[in-house]
């Protein structure tokens, strides 16, 4: 009998080796190297090298781009509308969705919750490998959903998934999770890296076939990234990520890859004893300031996706004790956090080298671009001071390493939101001043870090 080919694949970049070694080349990891045995061609199967051994038609597949049907894909509502903005506009048929997050975050509780509400009017199968039936049952009569017409089945053999999908016919399947799958051709244990790529891979290739929606619930390791190989997500189509701590009991959904959407769109949730509830407008929640101002804290606002959402920042700026002080940042970059300081004393004239400065957004929010600059600066001057600023004013701009404040996208509709919010003050790049002010509101356009100091 012929050895079965095998070779080792890093858990961290995906990267292949044909032997074991210690250390990934590509990542600079060590000890991720991971056997994964190769299913080899068998005869007849049509795996040919070369244009000698291929008895086919080579155009039958060329198709001019031309002459590709430009129709709209029709999508499937999952009647949540933050989650349907997450995923571009609803469920691609065909498609295939992970849904990662912590543990006790949401995950299974939003796919219940979508699976029972769609199962009235379509076809579906919710898989459950970690929990009994009996457990899932429980706990959508404890949330309120209703049962009847959505199909269940316990079972982590993927051959065995895929026999009962081919006879159900369902049109979008559920996974939960996909670290419990399993082949039976495959000799390691479930959650491994080859059954955790071969899994998916099955389970995706039957989607694409019969077009039908894939969601698969995955686990995240510690610093928060998707457990298993990398190359599971380059496999599918959308990789969402659920996040929340356990001490809050709001979730935002963010997606990190979609070819049918945008990845920088943003879903919040709120986690109630009927499960999970849409937030409709999250600036509401992200606002809930106290009536007496406090020294360090401002309002800015960011875009996430097609929206802008209104966040606060409080900074803490405190004399230190140490010979190197602390940057401590949550929500913002920590990198970023010390090159603004450095900025703030080199263009503002405020040396913060031996104070410990603390940056907290509000709400777990995670703030990824660069229009929270000119707000944490002026937020750390205010703590510096021991100064509150007041509290119907909001500031966004990009800060420059030499001082400028940039424009950046969507200037008007942030103008708009915050004085939809009844915010009076704005301190805004000059690049994003509106030629008319709303009403009721005064804008201030900067050009440098000094012109916005001065503003205060």
């Amino acid at each position: 009998m012929a050895k079965a080919k095998s070779a080792f694949v890093c858990t961290e970049c995906g990267a292949d080796y044909r032997k074991w070694q210690g250390q990934c080349t590509s990542c600079q990891e060590w000890n991720t190297l991971s056997e994964v045995t190769l299913a080899s061609a068998r005869p007849g199967s049509g795996a040919t090298t070369g244009r000698a051994g291929y008895a086919g038609d080579l155009s039958r597949d060329v198709v001019d781009l031309s002459n590709v049907d430009l129709s709209e894909v029709p999508r499937l509502t999952s009647t949540f509308a933050e989650f349907d903005r997450v995923l571009g506009g609803g469920l691609v048929p065909g498609s295939a969705v992970l849904l990662g997050g912590n543990p006790g975050a949401g995950k299974s509780t939003l796919l219940l919750q979508t699976a029972c509400k769609l199962a009235q009017q379509r076809r579906i199968l919710y898989v459950t490998g970690e929990e009994s039936l009996s457990q899932v049952a429980m706990r959508a009569h404890r949330l309120q959903l209703p049962t009847n017409g959505l199909k269940m089945l316990a079972e982590t053999s993927v051959e065995t998934i895929l026999a009962v999908a081919d006879r159900e016919k369902p049109e979008i399947l559920v996974i939960d999770s996909i670290q419990t799958m399993h082949l039976e051709d495959i000799s390691s244990a479930p959650g491994g890296v080859a059954q955790v790529r071969e899994s998916a891979a099955a389970l995706t290739r039957f989607a694409k076939k019969t077009n039908t929606v894939l969601l698969l619930v995955g686990h995240v390791t510690k610093d928060g990234t998707l457990a298993g190989p990398k190359v599971l997500e380059h496999m599918i189509d959308a990789s969402l990520l659920l996040e929340g701590g356990a001490d809050s009991r709001f979730r935002t959904l963010r997606g990190q890859k979609n070819r049918f959407g945008a990845v920088n769109e943003l879903g919040v949730f709120a986690m109630l004893e009927q499960g999970l509830k849409e937030v409709k407008n999250p600036s509401a929640i992200f606002l809930s300031r106290q009536e007496e101002q406090a020294p360090g804290s401002l309002v800015m606002v960011v875009w996430e996706g097609t929206r802008p959402i209104l966040v606060e920042v409080q900074a803490l700026v405190d004399e230190s004790a140490l010979g190197n002080p602390r940057r401590v940042a949550v929500g913002v970059d920590q990198n970023r956090l010390a090159m603004l300081l450095a900025v703030l004393n080199r263009h503002g004239g405020l040396f913060t080298g031996d104070q410990d400065v603390f940056l907290n957004v509000v709400g777990g929010v995670k703030v990824l671009e660069t229009s929270a600059d000119l707000a944490v600066m002026l937020a750390v001057v205010s703590s510096l001071q021991n100064r509150a600023l007041p509290k119907e004013l909001v500031v966004f701009g990009e800060v420059g390493l030499s001082g400028e404040i940039r424009p950046v996208p969507s200037g008007q509709e942030r103008i708009a939101e915050a004085a939809k919010h009844g915010f009076l003050r704005a301190i805004v790049p000059r690049g994003n001043a509106p030629k008319q002010s709303p009403k009721g509101m005064e804008v201030i356009a900067v050009d440098k870090l000094s012109d916005a100091l001065e503003a205060l």
